[in-house]
């Protein structure tokens, strides 16, 4: 009998597709990163609990071009807040584009990140650099400028990343049990790093509303070439009555946690 590719691998084929993970080389991306300052009660009122503002209300935008095994692209962004949690201080992503299924379904059914399909475009000309994020046809962050200065590179660096790991219930009575909070730790190196001078433009979207989120002072741009790996850890559960408000910043529709 012919084998059937819907049933179950075997444990020498899970085992070779692990061992495959544990080759993959460093994956490198070129992004720009703009950092600013944002109203602090709107900051505030994105954080589903029991997440805090941090004592700066931080916005940080990341627009990335990742070269991929093989010769593949992959766009990668995100929008995201300072916030604290259990005295540890890292950033609440609330939106983060990527522009292939593949690298949307692992973050957000590993780590619940709130990944979605768009466009996402890093471009250098010389010394002028432009990127950009949309969906639905809104270009609903853009971020231009010019290089104007090689930066000391870093060493090894980590950033925390706080996620919410949930599913909507079957049923359609909200969602089908309480949420994980993910703590993500991010490991990286930096092999390029350039300020640039140039400004932030925050367009409105009714599905990445990021626009609620102003441009108050601009603290930094900057165009590097990064590598990370991260790790995911769940470090409370958090009822689902309280991450219902919130569900929304996952999904177009809001009303889609309540299909039935």
């Amino acid at each position: 009998m012919a084998r059937v590719r819907y049933g179950p691998r075997t444990a020498e084929e899970l085992r070779a597709a692990r061992e495959a993970r544990a080759r993959i080389p460093d994956i490198w991306s070129t992004g720009v990163i703009a950092l600013w300052e944002s109203d602090p009660d709107a900051v505030a009122q994105v954080l589903p609990p029991p997440l805090k503002p941090a004592a700066r209300p931080l916005v940080r935008a990341t627009i990335s071009r990742v070269d991929l095994p093989g010769g593949h692209v992959l766009g990668a962004g995100s929008v995201a807040v300072r916030a604290v949690h259990n005295g540890q201080e890292g950033d609440y992503p609330l939106v983060m584009p990527m522009t292939t299924e593949r690298a949307l379904i692992g973050g957000r059914e590993v780590f619940g990140e709130p990944k979605k399909l768009g466009e996402v475009v890093v471009r250098r000309s010389g010394d002028h650099v432009s990127a950009g994020l949309t969906r639905h046809g809104v270009s609903f962050v853009l971020v231009g400028g010019e290089v104007t200065e090689e930066l000391p590179l870093p060493g090894e660096h980590e950033n925390l990343d706080f996620y919410f790991k949930f599913l909507p219930a079957p049923d359609g009575s909200g969602l089908d049990g309480d949420a994980a909070l993910v703590h993500c730790t991010r490991r990286g190196r930096t092999r390029s790093l350039h300020r640039v001078e140039g400004e932030v433009v925050l367009n409105e979207s009714p599905y990445d509303p990021v626009a609620d989120l102003p441009v108050r002072r601009l603290v930094d741009i900057t165009l590097g070439e990064r590598t990370s790996v991260q790790e995911g850890r769940i470090v409370e559960r958090v009822a689902a009555e309280a991450v219902l408000p919130f569900v929304h910043q996952r999904y177009d529709d809001p009303m889609q946690v309540l299909d039935a």
